[in-house]
């Protein structure tokens, strides 16, 4: 029962995972937006929403977990996510003086819209999960 309903809600959790990653990869353009030679990064949010929804792995696209290295047979084996995402450089629509390709106006709208996103994909889930409580108690 409990693998059910996780399945249900595992498209939405990849898809609010990776909006989260992303606003991070925006935040930090914007952040480093007078950063001399800083070069903006950004992800195809679609394609990396299908590799990740249908299981399939890619070079530097890997949403399995890494092995960490211990140095005693006391320490504990833990695990470490490896990087889900295959940042790219995003493509300078208009060249600066000091090597930056940070537009602010392209990163703005890219924050909100994927806020936007965001937010609607919560409000998805919350609806999803309200539908499932009530069957599950079946009023």
């Amino acid at each position: 029962m409990v693998g059910k309903i996780q399945d249900s809600l595992s498209f939405q959790l990849q898809a609010l995972t990776l909006r989260a990653e992303r606003q991070q990869v925006l935040a930090g353009n914007i952040a480093n937006a007078d950063t001399p030679h800083y070069q903006a990064r950004d992800f195809d949010f679609a394609s990396t929403l299908q590799q990740a929804v249908s299981g399939r792995e890619q070079a530097g696209l890997r949403l399995a977990t890494l092995g960490l290295a211990t140095t005693s047979p006391q320490h504990s084996p833990g695990r470490a996510a490896a990087d889900p995402l295959q940042l790219l450089y995003r493509q300078p629509t208009q060249a600066s003086a000091d090597g930056n390709t940070v537009d602010m106006d392209v990163e703005r709208a890219q924050f909100a819209e994927n806020s936007f996103f965001y937010e609607a994909g919560l409000t998805f889930l919350s609806g999803r999960i309200n539908t499932l409580r009530t069957a599950i108690q079946g009023q």
